[in-house]
C-alpha cells in the first residue's frame, strides 16, 4: 500500500490556481501525498500519514521542468569553451569545440552523473535529455530518480568548418534513418523501464543536419505517436545563413513548408529569427509562423550570454502567445540561474516596461516547460497532479528576509537554499544532498576523462593547435 507524506504548516506554498491558470502564493496551509501523486492541498489535513514534515520555515513549490538539456557531454567543456569564440562565426564556437572536443564515452557516463546531480539540487525534477545514445544511458538516468523525457538525438549529417566562416557538411542519409529507428526503439525502451518515470521526445538534431525526408518522417511519427518534437532551428546565425542559402528561405519559413510546425513542437532555441538584428533578413515573418502554428520555444539563454547574444525578445514571442519552456543546454545545469538570466535578458532587450516578470519566468520554468513536453500533470502543486516537488530553507541566510521567497530564491540564493527534492513522491535530495547519485565521484571522472579529450584535440585541429592553444587560461600561466 502506498504511503502517504503530509507538509504541515508550510509558511510559503506555491500553488496552483485552476480557476486563474496561474501560480500563487498561499500561506499556513498542508499538502499531503501519497505514493507518486498530490492528494490534498488545503487547511489541515486530517487523513493519517507515514511521515510529517514540519513545513513552518519551508517555502515548497512544484519542481522545476527542464527541456532542453545535453547531459552526456557538457559538463566536460567546464574551463575549455566559457570565453572561446569564432568572430567569423558571429561569435559562436559552437562549431569549434563540438568538432575538436570529443568526449569518449566514459567521459559521457560521468557527465550525465554530474549532470543529473547538478539537476536536482536546484530543484529540477523532469528533464528532457538531448542525448547520443550510449550504453548504460538509460540505467543512470533510472538510479538518479529524476523525472526523464528521454530524448536520443540523431542527423543525416555531420558539421565541420572547412575554413574562416565556412561550414562543411558530410552526409549520410541511410545512416541517419537508422539513427532514427534506433532513436525510437531507445524511447520505446525506455518508457517500459520498471521506474515509470519515463517519455519520450522526437528529436531530429538541428534544421541543417536533416534531410527534409527524415525531419518530415519524424514529425510525423511524433503527431501519430502523440509525442512532443523538438528540433534545434534557429540556434545560430551561421546555422541561419545556411538554410536561406540551401531553400532561399529562413530556418522557420522552411520548416513551416516541410509541415513540421504546430501543437506539440518546439524549437531549440528559436533565437535567430527574420527580426533579429543579427540576421538581416528581409522578412518579418518567423514570429507569426511560430505563433499561428502554436509551435513552442525552448528557451537557454545563458549559453547564448555567453556570446553576447540574446532572445528578441522573450516578452515579444511572449506577447505573440507563443509558448516558451526554459532549458539549461550547457553548465551549470542550474534552472534556477536560467530564470535570473531570462528577466535580465529580457529587461536588457526588450526595455523594463515591457519586460519579463519573474512570474513569466517560473512559469516557463514550470507550467510552459510541461506543456511543451505535453504533461498535464508536472510543474503544478495540486491534488491530482505528480508529486513532483522541491522544499526551499527560508531560515538559509541568503533567503533572509523572506519579504517574497521565489525573489529570494531566483535573485540571490539559487539552489544553495534547496532542501529537500521529491520526484514522483520518492526523495532524491536531503539537506542539499543527491541521495542518489555520487556527485563527487562523478566530478573525479570528469577530470579524468577531460585530459584525455584535451590530449586528442591537436590531431582533430587542422592547424595541429593544443587544447590550451584553441581555449586559453584566463591567466597566463607562470
Amino acid at each position: 500500500m502506498a504511503e502517504t507524506t503530509c507538509i504541515r504548516d508550510i509558511d510559503w506554498l506555491v500553488a496552483w490556481n485552476a480557476d486563474e491558470g496561474g501560480h500563487e502564493y498561499r500561506r499556513g496551509l498542508d499538502l499531503a501525498f501519497t505514493g507518486n501523486t498530490v492528494t490534498f492541498v488545503g487547511q489541515r489535513f486530517a487523513g493519517p500519514a507515514d511521515t510529517e514534515i514540519d513545513g513552518r520555515r519551508l517555502m515548497v513549490m512544484p519542481g522545476l521542468v527542464n527541456i532542453h538539456c545535453h547531459s552526456s557531454n557538457q559538463p566536460l567543456y567546464k574551463g575549455v569553451r566559457e570565453d572561446m569564440t569564432n568572430p567569423y562565426f558571429h561569435g559562436s564556437a559552437l562549431y569549434d569545440y563540438t568538432t575538436l572536443f570529443l568526449p569518449a564515452e566514459a567521459g559521457r557516463r560521468a557527465a550525465t552523473e554530474y549532470t543529473m546531480c547538478e539537476l536536482l539540487k536546484c530543484g529540477v525534477t523532469t528533464v528532457a535529455d538531448l542525448t547520443s545514445p550510449y550504453d548504460g544511458w538509460i540505467d543512470l538516468l533510472a538510479r538518479s530518480g529524476i523525472r526523464a523525457c528521454v530524448a536520443p538525438i540523431y542527423s543525416s549529417a555531420s558539421w565541420g568548418t572547412a575554413g574562416p566562416g565556412e561550414l562543411r557538411f558530410e552526409w549520410d542519409e541511410e545512416a541517419g534513418r537508422a539513427a532514427f529507428e534506433r532513436a525510437v526503439a531507445a524511447i520505446e525502451a525506455a518508457e517500459s523501464h520498471p521506474c515509470g518515470r519515463f517519455f519520450g521526445l522526437i528529436a531530429p538534431a538541428e534544421i541543417d543536419t536533416c534531410t527534409a525526408e527524415l525531419l518530415r518522417a519524424s514529425w510525423d511519427f511524433a503527431r501519430e505517436t502523440g509525442r512532443p518534437f523538438q528540433v534545434h532551428t534557429s540556434e545560430s546565425v551561421p546555422q541561419f545563413r545556411e538554410i536561406t542559402r540551401r531553400h532561399g528561405m529562413t530556418p522557420v519559413q522552411w520548416a513551416h513548408d516541410l509541415g513540421i510546425l504546430g501543437p506539440g513542437a518546439s524549437l531549440g532555441h528559436g533565437i535567430f529569427l527574420d527580426h533579429h538584428a543579427k540576421t538581416h533578413w528581409h522578412t518579418r515573418e518567423d514570429l507569426g509562423i511560430l505563433a499561428a502554428t502554436r509551435t513552442a520555444l525552448a528557451h537557454c539563454p545563458t549559453v547564448f550570454s555567453r556570446y553576447g547574444q540574446t532572445l528578441q525578445s522573450f516578452g515579444s514571442y511572449k506577447r505573440a502567445g507563443i509558448s516558451i519552456g526554459l532549458g539549461t543546454d550547457t553548465f551549470p545545469h542550474n534552472l534556477i540561474e536560467e530564470m535570473r538570466t531570462t528577466i535580465i535578458a529580457g529587461r536588457i532587450t526588450d526595455g523594463y516596461a515591457q519586460s519579463v516578470s519573474l512570474a513569466d519566468a517560473f512559469a516557463a520554468a514550470t507550467v510552459g516547460g510541461a506543456g511543451v513536453l505535453l504533461r498535464d500533470d508536472i510543474g503544478r502543486l495540486a491534488p491530482g497532479m505528480k508529486a513532483d516537488l522541491v522544499c526551499i530553507d527560508l531560515d538559509h541566510a541568503l533567503m533572509r528576509p523572506v519579504r517574497d521567497p521565489l525573489r529570494s530564491l531566483v535573485y540571490t540564493a539559487a539552489e544553495r537554499a534547496v532542501r529537500e527534492v521529491y520526484v514522483d513522491g520518492a526523495q532524491v535530495v536531503a539537506e542539499g544532498r543527491v541521495l542518489t547519485l555520487d556527485m563527487d565521484g562523478a566530478a573525479g571522472r570528469l577530470e579524468e576523462a577531460q585530459a584525455l579529450m584535451e590530449a586528442a584535440v591537436p590531431a582533430r585541429d587542422a592547424a595541429g593547435r593544443t587544447a590550451r592553444e584553441v581555449s586559453p587560461l584566463s591567466l597566463p600561466l607562470a
